[in-house]
């Protein structure tokens, strides 16, 4: 179901007139969380989307016997390649992201791989930033190299020896803005310039973000990528991944969703389409909180050093102001001690809850070494500036004094 049938959906839900009222591309973020896609009165009045729990269809024509396999739009055959419930819910992320369709995965390394699958062939060149999430930068070492593919990798704030890259040749530039687990950004507007002069696609994780703070289509990007499991569900209940951009490029990666079968099943939709309904407010939570926490810790004496663009601190903190909406959840901080020191804390927090993955209502608390970069060697991650005092810090959406205190009670065992 493309993105303009459950849009007229969502119109006719309420006796509206596409042509006669305010047109969605002019709500605002909020009213696009809790709108977008919802399929409505179509579905007996439902004012949710119901959850199409359901393998297979019956076949969109009358006689099954000519039916020449060519789904006709608006219908469904079976769920690996296409469900009511997933169509609403890539509906609702591509309204958010400026897109003009987006495709949910079962994983966010499923929309990751599956993308550049799509867009990448033996002999093509990747220009990739290095500091990635973990997953992403072990598919980038030790697979893709595999198929042929030519991965280069640059410094992540070195613009020149992008372009360079670039001039000698790239197919499409992949990156993260902020990073994981550093924080830090890329100028997208000076990226997508000299991709394009290039002819090169530019795609990029956008997860920390999320279409709240950021919205890089509207700069230029080719094709957004999110783990969804993170702040677009944000409930720490789902793993799902997603990926949003034009039109062509959606139908090339979502037939290597059908090929790799990374579909995502009609609960986890439902799941988090529910999640995103509420992405804006809690959003401004995140945000909110984050700041009071990164500026408790830099001023912490056992505090060595914090990332976070919303701090003055942050090298990129201008770029942050110019480019981001928000500074999200995500702190990341040295402590003194090295990994003993960033050990005691784990084992002193109560309740920020010592676990991986990010972005949900729960503040969450891990060691980038022995987590999400746990694939990378020692010495690729004292190259990035991984060190084993770093602590990631999913700020969630509790109480910010009651974090802060927690934190102060972990920071006085070291």
């Amino acid at each position: 179901m493309s993105q303009e049938v459950i849009i007229r959906a969502v119109f006719y839900s309420r006796g509206l007139n596409m042509s006669s009222e305010r047109s969605t591309d002019r709500w605002g973020r909020s009213t696009r969380s809790v709108h977008g896609g919802e399929l409505g009165k179509d579905c007996h009045g439902a004012v949710t989307t119901p959850i199409f729990q359901t393998s297979t269809f019956f076949f969109p024509t009358d006689d099954p016997v000519t039916w020449e396999g060519k789904v006709p739009e608006g219908s469904y055959i079976y769920s690996r390649w296409g469900n009511p419930t997933v169509a609403a819910v890539e509906a609702k992320l591509a309204l958010l992201e400026n897109a003009q369709s987006a495709v949910v995965f079962s994983s966010g390394m499923a929309a990751i791989s599956s993308t550049l699958m799509a867009l990448l062939k033996k002999g093509d060149r990747l220009v990739s930033i290095e500091d990635l999430y973990g997953g992403t930068f072990s598919l980038m070492r030790d697979e893709l190299p595999r198929l042929g593919v030519d991965v280069r990798t640059v410094s992540t704030t070195d613009l020149g020896a992008m372009e360079e890259e670039m001039e000698n040749g790239a197919a499409a530039v992949y990156l993260e803005s902020p990073t994981n687990p550093l924080l830090k950004l890329v100028d997208l507007k000076a990226v997508v310039e000299m991709a394009h002069s290039a002819g090169a696609k530019v795609m990029i994780d956008s997860t920390f973000a999320t279409p709240i703070n950021q919205t890089p289509i509207d700069l230029g990007v080719d094709i957004v990528i999110h783990s969804c499991t993170k702040y677009l569900n944000g409930h720490s209940d789902l793993i799902a991944g997603a990926v949003a951009g034009s039109k062509e490029d959606m139908e090339r990666v979502s037939k290597k969703r059908i090929l790799f079968g990374g579909s995502l099943d009609p609960m986890g939709a439902f799941l988090l389409m529910r999640g995103m309904k509420t992405l804006e407010v809690r959003m401004e939570r995140h945000n909110r909180n984050g700041l009071l926490v990164a500026k408790f810790l830099e001023k912490h004496e056992m505090v060595e050093r914090v990332h976070y663009p919303g701090l003055p601190s942050h090298p990129q903190h201008e770029l942050a102001e110019r480019q981001m909406r928000g500074f999200g959840g995500m702190v990341s901080f040295e402590v003194a001690g090295g990994r003993h020191g960033a050990e005691k804390l784990l084992r002193s927090v109560r309740l920020i809850k010592r676990a991986t993955s990010l972005g949900g209502a729960d503040s969450l608390v891990s060691m980038p070494l022995n987590s999400s970069h746990s694939s990378l060697t020692p010495e690729e991650r004292e190259r990035l500036g991984i060190r084993d005092s770093l602590i990631r810090l999913s700020v969630g959406i509790e109480d910010a004094q009651d974090i802060i205190d927690d934190l102060n009670r972990g920071l006085s065992q070291i």
